[in-house]
């Protein structure tokens, strides 16, 4: 068998090794993710499947916890931290015990510090590279590149959040979906919060206009999803010879630069492809020249560019179109990202005079500027 054929089959007995992702997408807190995730392992239970309950968060719900009766647990890791005893998945336990399908439940949940892995998606990562199929849930709010239009409508930047690219991995996505009024009766009767915390949610988080936006969101998040993986399929098999490739380019200007990083993973999601973060320093961004808080926004966006998938690359250049049009050639690039004519790397690129030599090589190269507000 020649070398690249044997690569080949190597590789996809790598890939047929690896665990099946199923993740549970709902609008919000108690719409009856974890309870669907519960009944589906007893489902698998009852079919002599192998099947472990890896973390479960009940929020003292009692028709949930009503579910755990019955399933096998894998016991929490015990970690002191801060002088508190506080408890994490054990994922060496379950490593060590091979279930076929494990149920991990909050996906976007932040590790204690100290932990192998700083977030539980990460976890899963690693189990699914064990061969462990995984049932998770996570609400929408947590997804990466949708977090400013949750911003916009509930007023709360979510903090934990879980990137593009889980999705992007698994091989099944469901939405749990209720109406606004079935989801606020479930809160006033008690059955996702405390009834002290009703009043409180009512005013907040959950009014039905807020609710509905997130259902939107929701839904169409799991219809994208659907439609992503039919046409790569598609691509894949009637074009093989087009594969998307984005290049984001940014500068120190944090704010700007985030959301150039939030759209190319999103771009790069949806069209299933390779993604990469360009910086240029130029003379002017060297570290002498840019504050300290400059700098650590930097590190936390190419930390961020790559939890969403992205090969970062950084390079001194004072001639940022040249380093521009290098990479398109070496990377193969399609879709060129900048942002919108205030950003300074635009800025930099006007005065370089050969803006329109860069429009010029990327068109007759048949690769797309896009400009992103």
């Amino acid at each position: 068998m020649p070398g690249s054929e044997a690569d080949k089959w190597l590789a996809k007995i790598q890939q047929d090794k690896k665990g099946k992702l199923k993740i549970y997408i709902g609008m919000s807190a108690g719409v009856g993710k974890t309870y669907r995730m519960l009944q589906e392992a007893h489902t698998l239970l009852r079919n002599d499947v192998n099947v472990k309950i890896g973390y479960v968060e009940t929020h003292g719900r009692k028709e949930t916890q009503a579910l755990i009766d019955g399933l096998p647990v894998v016991p929490r890791r015990q970690v002191f931290y801060k002088g508190k005893q506080l408890e994490e998945m054990d994922v060496q336990a379950i490593l060590l015990l091979q279930p076929k399908v494990v149920i991990v439940d909050e996906l976007a949940h932040t590790n204690i510090p100290g932990s192998k892995n700083e977030k539980r998606w990460q976890d899963v990562l690693d189990i699914l590279d064990a061969g462990i199929d995984v049932v998770s849930a996570v609400n929408i709010q947590h997804i990466e590149s949708i977090n400013e239009d949750v911003k916009a409508i509930t007023g709360v930047e979510v903090t934990e959040r879980v990137p593009d690219k889980l999705l992007q991995l698994a091989d099944e996505v469901v939405n749990i979906d209720l109406t606004a009024d079935e989801l606020i009766t479930r809160l006033k009767e008690g059955k996702i919060y405390d009834h002290s915390k009703v009043q409180q949610a009512l005013q907040n988080f959950f009014q039905s206009e807020k609710i509905l936006q997130l259902r939107e969101l929701a839904l169409k998040e799991v219809a994208g999803q659907v439609e992503r993986k039919v046409d790569y399929e598609v691509t894949a098999r009637e074009r093989p010879w087009r594969h998307e490739r984005f290049l984001a380019c940014i500068s120190s200007n944090h704010t700007i630069a985030q959301n150039i990083i939030r759209k190319t993973a999103r771009l790069a999601s949806y069209y299933n492809s390779k993604w990469y973060l360009l910086y240029v320093q130029t003379p002017k961004e060297s570290a002498d020249k840019i504050s300290l808080a400059a700098q650590r926004h930097l590190i936390n966006n190419f930390k961020n560019a790559t939890e969403l998938g992205a090969e970062v690359i950084r390079i001194k250049e004072s001639n940022v179109t040249k380093v521009i049009m290098k990479m398109v050639e070496e990377k193969q690039i399609t879709t060129v990202c900048i942002g919108k004519p205030h950003l300074n790397l635009f800025q930099v690129i006007l005065q370089t005079n050969v803006f329109n030599h860069l429009l010029k090589q990327l068109s007759a190269r048949d690769i797309d500027l896009i400009i992103l507000s």
